[in-house]
């Protein structure tokens, strides 16, 4: 593709001359990001990328969308990534601009999700000089990239590009940086196309999984008596939604996802467990723990889904982890059978060799486990006092949305906190990358700039962000990128007038002493929306939740913010207090 349409005539006249055009290196990163089909930009102009800005000034095929705060530029390029399954793309300038985007970075780095982050750098002859808005970009972001990259000289631009999208996207995915200086930008070399192929010598992750490995995976689920599949992002990451579930209806086994692999496996199939972990159903985490064959797909076994390990580890069971990532197999459980490849193309392997097989599951022992599961099912752990008609419930604004939005395309997105445990709890994610949220690091702010993101790139879905008062004031400003790119997302905001999830902790472990927890001095939620040019809406009372709801969705095309008065002594239940086994679970207040 090139630069701009306007250029197609002059292309044409330098291919007729069989002459190399020169270019600037700013027109060369355009042109990279056109060859790898880049449809949006997130970013915010300064001065070590201005040749750059000036560059995407004179194309016409990718939209650049300026947000109001870097740390937003990458969470808007985070949330499409993680929607659509391609790479996000930020740009942000030297200095404040490349500290301000830290967060995104190690947010996205910490989900392994595809990003390539553009970042301006002073004149290659500046560096080391403490120049104006010089920051070491390459050692800063080091431990928070899956790799990143200096561009020295212009000439070393498009080989650099095609290798950060190939990395960023292959093996475990994750995000790349490219440190620009602004030299670099501005001077010419013949451009002779961007490259078809990349090789790295250093760089070749596996696809393709052992066939020895899985074979014995085969054997040993076949014969499991209490078998268990956990899956986590990585079956998202990989798109292998339509093989797992393929795999469970095959077997009948139960099946579990972690809070980042929810919408993996259909939430409203009996066969779902519910979400397992710290605030994990009943049913996931007992299955979790006194199953005898656990096949761990894409998940990492993370200090959130089985608490203690020298609790998880008290119960023998065999364990089969697929994982892309080699590192992340045995790193905090020992597993029998690792299978190192892409989840994809492992599952189909499963699949056909248990078809070849003729084998077929232990009927009597699966269905005395699923006896057994029922059992644990009949605990009803999210429960809640559904009678109230005094306040709202958080748990009940998030059900009536499912109940409302179930049968049309919806996204999801939220902050962090307990909103996001409702959320994750209580709306029934069936189809993945559906449910978009910071796992790993768990970063407050994401929620209106992940909603930004999957807005453009699906602008004929329902695009909710679900978030608390503390969350949503990190990145507040977005709202009036909402306007100018006209993202019409509607915003939920759980209201307690709390820092939740910290209000909770200190109830719980602190005798109730809450340290800087209560939100005071809150804004006019409704005023604030408005000044931003959009519809604002107070909630307070349960029977108004659902017409609110309701007016809402009917303004298609405004960006709504609810302002949802809850209860502000709900908690999260179930709960794993930190040190305890995932089976050790406070299930209310009775519990305390």
């Amino acid at each position: 593709m090139d630069i701009s349409k306007a250029e197609i005539a002059s292309a044409a006249a330098a291919s007729a001359n069989d002459t190399v055009p020169e270019l600037r290196g700013a027109e060369i990163l355009v042109k990279s990001l056109q060859a790898e089909n880049v449809k949006y930009v997130w970013g915010y102009p300064g001065g070590a990328v201005l040749h750059i800005y000036d560059a995407f000034y004179k194309q016409d095929t990718i939209q650049h969308v300026l947000v109001r705060h870097e740390q937003a530029a990458v969470h808007a390029a985070d949330g499409y990534a993680r929607a659509t399954g391609d790479v996000g793309v930020a740009l942000v300038t030297s200095g404040p601009g490349v500290t301000n985007a830290i967060t995104g970075i190690a947010t996205a780095y910490m989900d392994s999700i595809p990003m390539v982050i553009i970042t301006g750098q002073v004149p290659s002859h500046a560096i080391g000089l403490d120049a104006f808005q010089e920051c070491d970009t390459v050692g800063i972001t080091r431990p928070i990239v899956k790799h990143n990259f200096l561009v020295k000289d212009v000439r070393q631009m498009a080989e650099t590009m095609k290798k950060a999208f190939h990395i960023a996207r292959t093996g475990r995915p994750g995000p790349v940086v490219v440190d620009i200086p602004k030299d670099v930008s501005f001077n010419k070399t013949p451009y002779a196309g961007y490259p078809e192929s990349v090789e790295m010598r250093s760089y070749s992750p596996v696809r393709k999984g052992h066939g020895g490995q899985i074979r014995k995976a085969l054997q040993l689920l076949m014969h499991a008596k209490r078998p268990y599949i956990y899956t986590g992002g990585g079956v998202l990451l990989s798109n292998a939604s339509a093989e797992l579930r393929t795999l469970v209806d095959m077997l009948g086994y139960p099946c579990t996802n972690t809070l980042m692999g929810l919408g993996a496996y259909p939430a409203t199939d009996p066969k779902f467990l519910g979400m397992l972990g710290m605030h994990g159903t009943v049913e996931a985490n007992n299955a979790m723990q006194n199953c005898d064959v656990l096949l761990a797909v894409g998940a990492r076994f993370d200090d959130r889904v089985i608490g203690n390990p020298k609790h998880f580890a008290q119960n023998d069971r065999k364990i089969i982890h697929i994982d892309i990532d080699p590192s992340s197999i045995s790193k905090r459980v020992k597993v029998d059978i690792p299978i190192v490849g892409d989840v994809k193309d492992v599952l189909t392997e499963l699949i056909a060799m248990i078809k070849e097989s003729g084998l077929k599951p232990d009927a009597d022992a699966l269905g005395g486990w699923w006896n057994t599961i029922d059992g644990w099912r009949k605990r009803d752990c999210l429960r809640y006092d559904r009678a109230n008609k005094d306040v709202i419930k958080p748990q009940f604004v998030i059900e009536t949305l499912w109940n409302m939005t179930k049968d049309v395309d919806t996204y999801i997105t939220s902050d962090v906190g307990q909103h996001q445990m409702w959320a994750a709890q209580f709306y029934k994610f069936n189809e993945p990358r559906r449910w978009i949220n910071s796992g790993g690091l768990g970063t407050m702010g994401v929620g209106i700039p992940y909603a930004m993101g999957i807005k453009l790139a699906k602008p004929d879905s329902e695009v909710y962000c679900v978030t608390g008062e503390g969350s949503v004031q990190m990145c507040i400003q977005e709202l009036s990128t909402c306007l100018q790119y006209n993202t019409p997302i509607k915003v939920m905001a759980l209201n307690n007038r709390y820092l939740g999830m910290v209000r909770q902790w200190q109830e719980l472990d602190y005798e109730g002493r809450y340290s800087h927890s209560y939100m005071d001095a809150l804004p006019n939620f409704v005023k604030l929306a408005e000044a931003y040019g959009h519809v604002g809406m107070l909630i307070e009372r349960p029977q108004d939740v659902e017409p609110a709801l309701r007016e809402a969705r009917k303004l298609k095309d405004r960006t709504v913010f609810m302002d949802f008065r809850t209860d502000p002594t709900e908690n999260v239940f179930p709960m794993v207090q930190a040190g305890k086994g995932i089976t050790e679970m406070l299930l209310g207040s009775e519990d305390l």
